[in-house]
């Protein structure tokens, strides 16, 4: 170990007690040599005992200790020692010098030998002396651990500024530039940290050696945040976002607290704000069913409706385990939200959609208004090979729940839809495609007037269970490879919370039988979604360009069923609605008596476990249904 660690870490091994008497020790003889420097300068004369006694002396020595102690300056950490400190060494020294005077020119001899004018200079020697010491402490204890990262901050704002001013008390860090896009900051410093204009991005991180780039931007800014990224993956620096302001100001999390990038903050797509109207009409003061309430839209839509005021919220889902999280969940969000009789009831039932008398009995007993129709089988390969229950649980579940709810008076049906449906390639595509026809021709039989049937479509969304992000994850964290099926397949993208938002203002807006498409933005590449989240993780990509980066990406080829590129729409007929991320869609159906007669055709082979038969059936109405099987192995 090197004499510069061996002194500090000496230091710190210290018991407390030692070290705040070494601090009095040092600070008496600073006290007394104070005496002697002042009074030599006043009278300007090296040898300043011709009237001055070791009385005087020893009596401001003897003084400034105990008032610094009384003071709390013992009591500070001299590592984290700040401005604030410097207020409280400047009490300490105005009041010892004080007593210091009070004492001499009291006594009987009125402070003779101690010129009046001296005890100022001899304060101020005090407390130039007694700093001193302590911010040379502070650096070596702060700076001889560990070679600090170099940091640069994005955004001079109020975050960039508090952070600069939080980080100046944590050893490991030494920022080094702040960035930003006003131009008339750029040339300026903030607590002596210098501000370049962002075009000066690559030449900073060049030059100065930028180890991480703390980026302080809001979070709506995603396709700054993407551009950041990208840039800053160049140099191998490694990007982190820095607390709103507004999460600061509700105390929620402090201005130094850092966390990576998340992989949502780079979809290149600006989030819109919801409509509290919208949010909240189908849902306050009403009784809600969701079904699938376990799974990650159900379980989203749940959160969301009870932070709505619902009457009561019924949960419906056939997993044990899911049931019980989500409803674990929702009694502590509903005793922390609205504690007491303003609780809404939550009742949930382990009950499966393709039930149609359990399904009709939890709509018999607790009348629903409003629900949300999340239950499915999603996953494509999975229903690739099970033809029959995907089927049974997407549209003959769909229809079960559907009529139930006509039955029952129900007055607002949302469907769960997925971008897959439109021109479907797959089983599970083709299911939520009948699905949708299912209820676009109830609506036209039998729900005017009386219901309103809303499907929903919108793409992937992040983190659910069976995204590409967590399977992302865990190869990343394994060190690789990441799995991609092909360089140039995209996928549209969005949040869970905010896909919900959208879910939950679509049904507000439906009049019945509308297929609404949710604004995803603009398709992402999965093979720059598995780059980005490589670079998140602090790590470079292994290619030809870079053989010797951390993580390779394999491609794989595409799965039986699936796409290259999604597509929300089936024609081109979209409508602009009251909300700037709904479109309308005007899409044909079949009428109800035809859709009757393939629904009982599928019943049929579904019951007989019949795959081939399942496939018939689904072809015929859902027209867009393109299937290829893959080859037999």
């Amino acid at each position: 170990m090197s004499f510069e660690l061996r002194i500090p870490r000496a230091i710190d091994a210290l018991p407390r007690v030692v070290k705040q008497c070494a601090m009095g020790v040092w600070d008496a003889m600073i006290a007394a040599t104070a005496v002697v420097a002042s009074v030599a300068l006043r009278l300007e004369s090296i040898d300043p005992f011709t009237q001055l006694t070791l009385l005087h002396v020893a009596l401001f020595a003897i003084i400034v200790p105990p008032v610094f102690r009384w003071c709390g300056l013992y009591r500070e950490i001299t590592r984290y020692i700040g401005p604030r400190y410097a207020w409280l060494l400047a009490q300490g020294t105005i009041l010892a010098s004080v007593l210091f005077a009070l004492t001499l020119f009291l006594s009987a001899e009125r402070g003779a030998g101690m010129p009046r004018s001296a005890i100022p200079i001899a304060a101020m020697m005090l407390f130039g002396g007694a700093g001193a010491m302590r911010l040379v402490v502070r650096h070596v204890l702060t700076n001889a651990a560990s070679k600090p990262r170099r940091v640069a901050i994005y955004g001079a704002g109020d975050v960039g500024a508090g952070l600069v001013a939080a980080l100046d008390q944590d050893r490991a860090s030494h920022v080094v530039a702040l960035l930003d896009d006003n131009p008339a900051l750029a040339g300026r410093t903030i607590r002596g940290v210098p501000v370049y204009g962002t075009e000066s991005l690559e030449r900073v991180f060049g030059e100065l050696g930028v180890e991480s780039l703390l980026v302080a931007l809001a979070p709506s800014a995603r396709e700054r945040r993407r551009s950041i990224l990208e840039r800053a993956a160049a140099f191998g620096v490694r990007v982190l976002s820095v607390p709103t302001i507004a999460e600061i100001d509700d105390g929620r999390v402090r201005v130094d607290q850092l966390r990576a990038i998340a992989i949502e903050d780079l979809l290149g797509r600006a989030s819109v704000p919801p409509s509290v109207e919208l949010l909240a009409k189908n849902v306050r003061g009403k009784c809600v069913l969701v079904t699938g309430a376990g799974g990650s839209i159900g379980s989203e839509l749940c959160r969301q409706v009870l932070a709505l005021g619902p009457r009561e919220l019924v949960l419906v889902d056939n997993s044990e385990f899911n049931l019980f999280q989500v409803d674990a969940e929702l009694a502590r969000l509903a005793q922390v939200s609205a504690p007491g009789s303003a609780r809404p009831t939550i009742r949930r039932h382990l009950a499966s959609v393709t039930d149609a008398v359990r399904i009709d009995q939890i709509l018999a007993r607790h009348r629903p208004e409003t629900i949300y129709h999340a239950a499915a089988y999603k996953h494509v390969p999975i229903v690739e090979d099970n033809e029959p229950e995907g089927a049974e649980v997407n549209v003959l579940g769909t229809y079960r729940v559907a009529e139930a709810a006509l039955r029952h008076g129900v007055r607002d049906f949302v469907l769960v839809s997925t971008d897959k449906a439109v021109r479907p390639t797959s089983v599970m595509g083709a299911t939520k495609r009948l699905a949708e026809i299912v209820l676009q021709s109830m609506q036209e039989e039998f729900g005017r007037g009386a219901i309103r049937f809303t499907m929903v479509r919108f793409g992937n969304v992040l983190a659910s269970s069976g995204s590409v992000v967590p399977i992302f994850e865990r190869q990343i964290a394994q060190g690789g490879p990441v799995t991609v099926t092909h360089p140039e397949v995209t996928r549209y993208f969005m949040t869970i919370p905010e896909a919900v938002q959208l879910i939950l203002q679509a049904g507000a807006l439906g009049e019945g039988g509308e297929v609404f498409v949710l604004d995803m933005g603009e398709p992402v590449r999965i093979d720059d979604l598995a780059r980005n989240m490589i670079r998140l993780a602090g790590r470079t990509v292994r290619d030809a360009g870079r053989p010797d980066g951390d993580v390779e990406i394999v491609y794989t080829g595409l799965r039986p069923g699936e796409k290259m590129f999604e597509e929300l729409v089936i024609g081109a007929d979209l409508e602009a609605t009251s909300h700037p991320a709904i479109l309308r869609a005007r899409e044909g159906f079949d009428r109800w008596a035809h859709v009757e007669r393939q629904l009982s055709r599928l019943e049929a082979v579904v019951s007989q476990h019949d795959a081939k038969g399942v496939r018939a059936v689904l072809v015929q109405p859902a027209r867009e249904y393109s299937r290829v099987d893959p080859p037999v192995a």
